[in-house]
């Protein structure tokens, strides 16, 4: 009963309540399991902050203490779907501490986009990335933008931001795409894992990944128009073969 006094507290945010709560199950049952990662969510809420942070040094020790402080202790207390829902707003308030710094390619975790996803708010992510110049040429807010898109539903925007993707940074692709973004690309995945006859011979190998526009036009001509929108990228064989079967479709 003591545990879920403190649960519950924790679940309407409430810092003082969570507090008293932890302090009561500390004073009864100090050797309880839960004790230490409820103290650390207790502790989170009471030590919340709205303060700019002022460069990407101190957002990278605020998303650290996130993860390996605060989120593992969520996990361990709520279980991984809880955890994920309760972490949110403290995705959110980061995000917003740092909306004022700009991208670095050398540290591509470190910036408000990244953190809008991980607090699944997808069209604030989507407004980050369109605040990055020459977001669709850099691998990771390109890659922010094709899941903020899908997880707004709007797949047929993502077509071509996948093509691209796919041939700039094919890591990043299977990333996402074993993320379960989008039901439908979940399934074209497996298709092409299972039938394209390529180089990769063991799961999570990507090195066949930039071919995947080109495979969805051998099974989904009618994605023709979307994926011709993918603008020009490295000009490798598979964007090349990409826009071979493009120009034999039409």
């Amino acid at each position: 009963m003591l545990r879920n006094d403190v649960l519950h507290a924790l679940d309407r945010r409430d810092a003082a309540d969570s507090r008293t709560a932890w302090l009561a199950l500390a004073g009864e049952f100090p050797s309880d399991p839960d004790l230490p990662p409820l103290g650390v969510l207790a502790r989170a809420l009471e030590h919340s902050c709205d303060t700019p942070l002022p460069d990407h040094d101190a957002l990278a020790r605020e998303r650290t203490r996130l993860v390996d402080d605060v989120a593992a202790a969520a996990h361990r207390a709520l279980g991984l779907a809880a955890a994920e829902r309760w972490l949110r707003p403290m995705w959110h308030a980061l995000a917003l501490r740092c909306a004022g710094l700009p991208f670095q390619t050398a540290r591509p975790d470190d910036h408000a986009a990244a953190l809008w996803l991980r607090g699944a708010h997808w069209a604030q992510a989507a407004l980050a990335v369109q605040g990055i110049e020459s977001w669709r040429r850099i691998p990771a807010p390109l890659a922010w933008m094709l899941e903020a898109r899908c997880r707004l539903g709007q797949l047929d925007a993502c077509w071509a931001l996948l093509a691209e993707l796919a041939w700039l940074a094919p890591g990043r692709l299977d990333a996402l795409l074993r993320r379960s973004i989008d039901p439908l690309l979940t399934r074209l995945h497996t298709a092409f894992d299972r039938s394209f006859d390529g180089r990769a011979d063991e799961p999570g190998d990507a090195s066949d990944l930039p071919w995947f526009p080109a495979w969805l036009l051998t099974h989904t001509p009618a994605l023709a128009p979307r994926l011709a929108l993918a603008q020009p990228s490295q000009h490798s064989d598979a964007e090349r073969g990409m826009r071979l079967l493009l120009d034999l479709l039409s």
